[in-house]
């Protein structure tokens, strides 16, 4: 069956060069874009209630925007001034980019990753005094955990903000060819809106180990999967399908 209609489980991309723009010209598919979860930050009293004081970390281990955001949200909230020598250690570039809209970046200690998580753990070893703090979600990959814990560093986690599934109520009558998912919570919310789902004719195409694991689990048949070498890329996945079928 021909491909005409995809729903990606994301926002739509903001900048105005996009390969899911040139998806839809090359290929004259239609994409739509739906958030599947969203983020809600936790409270004061949500943090005090880990007994957490921010002021007791010499260091913060950034992993996301959403953890930047949330972490000096609650300082802000419970009148917290984070000190000019607390240090910062982020996962890449566009994390530590983004932390600038909080510190004066030429001012502060802040050490960059280039892209994972272990490619950070070298940083992070190297200055073993410091004590960490590890803003997240509450959901994080448990490896993560591990690997800080087989650090020998001080350390400890502080939920921040929570994955939440998202109102998709208003798509109950609405169908697409492909659904694009790429995390276990996307599979999950689409089991939470809609129970009574079978997937029929409807494509399904996931990102990561996690995401499969989570859309077998759930029943789903897999028709599209990335990254291989092939295909390291979600759009480069869904042109060389689109290809395949819209012959």
């Amino acid at each position: 069956m021909k491909v005409k209609t995809i729903l990606v489980s994301q926002p739509a991309p903001k900048a105005e060069q996009s390969p899911y723009f040139d998806l839809m010209d090359k290929q004259k598919v239609k994409i739509d874009f739906r958030s599947f979860i969203h983020v809600e930050g936790e409270s004061a009293r949500d943090v005090r209630n880990q007994k957490i004081d921010f002021l007791n970390f010499t260091a913060v281990i950034f992993t996301s925007r959403n953890a930047v955001d949330n972490y000096f949200r609650l300082a802000e909230e419970m009148r917290i001034s984070i000190p000019d020598s607390m240090k910062y250690f982020c996962l890449s570039e566009a994390v530590a980019f983004y932390l600038q809209k909080y510190v004066v970046y030429r001012k502060r200690k802040i050490y960059v990753g280039t892209r994972t998580f272990d490619e950070l753990l070298p940083l992070i070893k190297k200055h073993k005094s410091e004590k960490y703090l590890l803003p997240c979600s509450d959901k994080v990959k448990p490896s993560m955990l591990l690997k800080l814990k087989n650090l020998d560093i001080e350390w400890e986690r502080v939920i921040l903000f929570k994955t939440v599934v998202s109102d998709l109520s208003d798509l109950e009558s609405v169908f697409y060819d492909v659904l694009v998912f790429f995390s276990p919570s996307g599979i999950k919310s689409l089991f939470e809106n809609f129970p009574g789902f079978i997937q029929n004719d409807t494509r399904i195409a996931v990102f990561g180990n996690t995401t499969v694991k989570a859309a077998e689990d759930a029943g789903l048949k897999i028709d599209i999967a990335a990254p291989s070498k092939e295909t390291p890329s979600m759009t480069m996945a869904l042109e060389k399908y689109i290809k395949e079928v819209n012959k």
